[in-house]
């Protein structure tokens, strides 16, 4: 049984082992692996989080004041698209990279015969993100752009699947989504950008704008265009690779680059990046718009499949993204608990004060919660891609129920763990006061990354349309249904039984408000839709972690026990006047357990369930 762990020893959260203090994510990754991959991966995970606590997580905070720069001309006046980098990002890619964040779920990592689960690059980004969660946008778009061409290409791209997915840095090649465009937004079937065939050539060209292209110097970057002919709306979109540079001679890695500096001006495809965007935050990922010219690109797959394509990638960016603010929470809460364990007022540190207590309570069970989700949904997307490896498109009905359910939670757990991130940086600045408003101090940053989070991949009001697809599409409500009654069947523990009496009732009321959306008309489920995501995260997180928690005490521990009983009180409970009549000092009991890690005796346990509210 772990001991907790001593936050005043630490004067800040760097220099430190991120992996070895998120004993959250220790958790979840020992749960979705299997025993030979989490055997293989743990020491790995944690030379990981080494590194990422050090030498990245120092660069980052270099990036953020001195970023990327675009020099979109050389000195006579022609396109040459240069992105200048500053050393430290450069030194902060070659370290991801090799160290396996995107190789090792695609292509057999050294000690395995087969690649890692598309879960494990998810763990590696969610340790990145207590870093940088701007370095974070490329790694997974090269994640999403290896998935796409490993599903759909016929082979002719494998020079560019192989760079995507390279363990040596010199070889390796970025992906990037050139997506929005600046008529249609979150509307992708108003997409302009047309494609048109030269027989001259014998390539596709492109023409037309993209409005917010993050990584635009990617040397492997998709986007979506009409070819001639094609219907009007999404049926008419297809998928095409743009390089970086020209067709002739493949792929242009980054050994080339680093090597023979930028291109040549007649060596650059048809395409100019025109600025970049001014951002808030995630400097270190450059934004910007580009103009297609008539650049060459290769077309992926079949034409007017490309809307398909794009949204099997954006499954696995949009947990990339839940991914990253979970790993932004963890950071945040991270720093809180150094800093009240160090700051003293009025003769004692902050966190012996009630207050104070309450807060990082419930800061660290939305952490839990966040992460238990967000990887019970990514347990869902690799299981469904290694079937799919595995028998060629060949589903079973277990494979069917992993789909339906997954297509359910994913978007769910990116709206919900960006709101999540954004409310629990705010609070991380407010606990370090003044200081943690300034660039000093890394609450700032913290901040002002996780704000874009509710905007990548779809914000929160398309994220809940999303979820209606997947129900009316999919029947997702069958499987989701079914797992939660299930987890709710093997609760038995005593130190659960109210919390679980709460879920059920819940479990009933949420499958009443889904057999009622299912009957009313289109707008009303449309004004619902957002309150059903919500709801449906509450339900299924907290069936999750009683689930979770009764294996725990099972095997003698409890700390479990009491994050799954303080998330249903607070998300699923509705207290006498506030709560304040109850006598409830549950942030006082369980503060050692739930934020330093404390072991919790399940036999303890069952004397202080009337003291959960």
């Amino acid at each position: 049984m772990s001991s907790s762990i001593d936050y005043g020893r630490f004067d800040e959260g760097r220099a430190v082992n991120y992996w070895e203090l998120d004993r959250t994510l220790e958790r979840e990754v020992r749960r979705i692996y299997t025993a030979d991959e989490f055997e293989w991966a743990e020491s790995r995970l944690s030379a990981f989080g080494e590194r990422v606590g050090h030498t990245i997580a120092d660069n980052a905070d270099y990036v953020d004041d001195h970023g990327p720069e675009l020099e979109p001309y050389d000195k006579h006046g022609e396109i040459q698209n240069l992105v200048r980098y500053p050393a430290e990002q450069l030194e902060n890619e070659r370290l991801a990279y090799e160290m396996g964040i995107v190789a090792d779920s695609f292509e057999a990592p050294p000690g395995r015969d087969e690649p890692m689960p598309l879960s494990h690059t998810l763990a590696m980004q969610y340790l990145l993100c207590y870093a940088d969660a701007g370095f974070d946008c490329p790694v997974a778009m090269t994640a999403g752009a290896a998935l796409v061409l490993e599903k759909f290409d016929d082979g002719t791209l494998g020079e560019y699947y192989d760079a995507l997915t390279s363990r040596e840095y010199e070889g390796l090649i970025e992906g990037a989504m050139f997506l929005t465009e600046k008529q249609g937004g979150s509307d992708v079937g108003a997409n302009e950008t047309r494609a048109e065939w030269n027989e001259r050539t014998g390539c596709w060209q492109l023409y037309g704008e993209k409005w917010f292209c993050s990584n635009i110097d990617a040397e492997g970057t998709l986007a979506l265009a009409r070819t001639e002919d094609a219907p009007e709306g999404t049926d008419g979109l297809s998928m095409f690779l743009v390089p970086h540079a020209d067709l002739e001679g493949g792929p242009v890695t980054k050994g080339d680059l680093l090597e023979d500096g930028p291109l040549e001006p007649d060596a650059v495809n048809d395409q100019l990046y025109r600025r970049l965007k001014d951002k808030l935050g995630t400097i270190a990922v450059p934004t910007g718009e580009v103009e297609f010219t008539g650049a060459n690109a290769h077309l992926v797959g079949e034409e007017e499949r490309g809307f398909r394509q794009m949204t099997e990638m954006l499954n696995l960016e949009r947990l990339s993204n839940a991914a990253a603010s979970c790993g932004i929470m963890g950071r945040v809460l991270l720093e809180s608990k150094i800093y009240a364990a160090n700051r003293e007022a009025f003769g004692e540190t902050v966190d012996q004060y009630p207050l104070m207590r309450a807060d990082l309570v419930d800061m660290a069970v939305d952490h839990e919660a966040a992460t238990a989700f967000t990887f019970e949904a990514a347990r869902l997307f690799a299981e469904c891609e290694r079937a799919e490896r595995r028998s060629a498109g060949t589903a079973s009905a277990a494979d069917d129920d992993a789909y339906r359910l997954m297509r359910l939670l994913i978007p769910i757990a990116k709206a919900r763990t960006a709101r999540m991130a954004v409310d629990t940086a705010s609070y991380g600045m407010e606990i370090h006061g003044g200081n943690g408003y300034v660039n000093d101090f890394v609450t700032n940053r913290m901040l002002r990354d996780a704000q874009v989070l509710p905007i990548w991949e779809g914000t929160e009001n398309v994220l809940s349309l999303d979820v209606l697809r997947a129900l009316e599409r999919e029947d997702a409500h069958e499987p989701l249904l079914e797992t939660i009654e299930e987890r709710l069947e093997t609760v038995s523990h005593p130190a659960l039984e109210d919390a679980a009496e709460t879920v059920e009732s819940e479990y009933r009321d949420l499958a009443g408000a889904l057999a009622t959306l299912a009957a009313e008309d289109g707008e009303y489920a449309q004004l619902s839709a957002k309150r059903l995501a919500h709801y449906v995260f509450d339900v299924f997180t907290a069936a999750l972690l009683l689930a979770q928690a009764q294996a725990e005490l099972e095997d003698g521990a409890g700390r479990l026990a009491l994050v799954a009983r303080r998330f249903v009180s607070n998300e699923l409970e509705t207290d006498d006047a506030r709560g304040i009549t109850s006598g409830d000092r549950f942030a006082l009991e369980a503060f050692e357990s739930i934020v330093e890690y404390a072991p919790a005796d399940p036999e303890t346990l069952t004397e202080t369930v009337s003291a959960d509210g």
